[in-house]
């Protein structure tokens, strides 16, 4: 990663990044077509996959025209092989809505795609997951990706989600997870950006969680099931998609 981009990941503010982003990475990805790899999520196929990373680069991770991740198109394939999310006529909520996924949302589910964002620019309502404006039991399903380690009181987020969720609506809650960890690392005493960057990885994270992830859903009242990549790809689509082994967390509320 260049000294340029390294800046911009550390110094500018998430949506400042998303904005500069949508522009320079499509345009670069003109002069990335071939037939090496595939984008599950706009269709494109390249020569690779961009770099991409805020601690250390990674190698194939970044779509060069849609600007999916890993686990984007990992999410992708499984809401395609294994739900009726294409099909059904959800009331879905989108926190922090990724960029890859606005436009094919929004043909999908038209009004009834609600997206919702503490400072992000891709979404129509600006709130604080930790206190919702939204009724009781409103979404049929939740998607709310790498927001929990970002925010003060992750469990009063976990019962925010859970309480929008209508009885029988299901979600996916993805967040980094070091399964190196047995329980979840908090420190309330790193308040900087220095110290949190130290400590979480990210000047902007405030925890590392552990193998107890899924258990923190549950406290919440969630079912919950981890689903992995080779649950449902065979090797030589997780090549060509260019699919990580991060784990799909899944939750439903009975």
């Amino acid at each position: 990663m260049g000294r340029l981009t390294k800046y911009v990941l550390n110094h500018l503010s998430r949506p400042t990044v998303q904005r500069i982003a949508g522009v320079v990475i499509p345009a670069a990805g003109l002069f990335m077509r071939g037939r090496r790899v595939e984008c599950p999520v706009c269709g494109k196929r390249f020569r690779k996959f961009f770099s991409y990373g805020y601690v250390s680069s990674r190698s194939g991770a970044l779509c060069p025209h849609c600007m999916s991740l890993e686990r984007h198109r990992l999410l992708w394939l499984w809401l395609e092989r294994k739900t009726d999310f294409f099909s059904a006529p959800y009331r879905l909520l989108h926190i922090a809505p990724e960029h890859c996924f606005l436009r094919p949302f929004e043909r999908l589910f038209g009004e009834k795609y609600v997206t919702a964002d503490l400072e992000s620019p891709l979404a129509k309502v600006k709130l604080d997951v930790q206190q919702m404006p939204f009724d009781e039991c409103e979404f049929d399903v939740v998607i709310c990706n790498h927001i929990l380690e970002h925010v003060e009181d992750d469990r009063k987020a976990l019962s925010e989600i859970f309480r929008v969720m209508r009885h029988s609506g299901w979600g996916i809650l993805l967040s980094p997870v070091d399964y190196g960890l047995e329980v979840s690392y908090e420190d309330p005493t790193k308040t900087t950006p220095e110290e949190r960057r130290e400590a979480f990885g990210q000047p902007d994270h405030l925890r590392i969680f552990g193998r107890d992830y899924a258990d923190r859903l549950s406290s919440a009242g969630f079912i919950v099931e981890e689903i992995r990549a080779t649950d449902f790809l065979s090797a030589d689509e997780i090549t060509r998609f260019g699919i990580a082994t991060d784990r799909i967390h899944f939750v439903r509320k009975l």
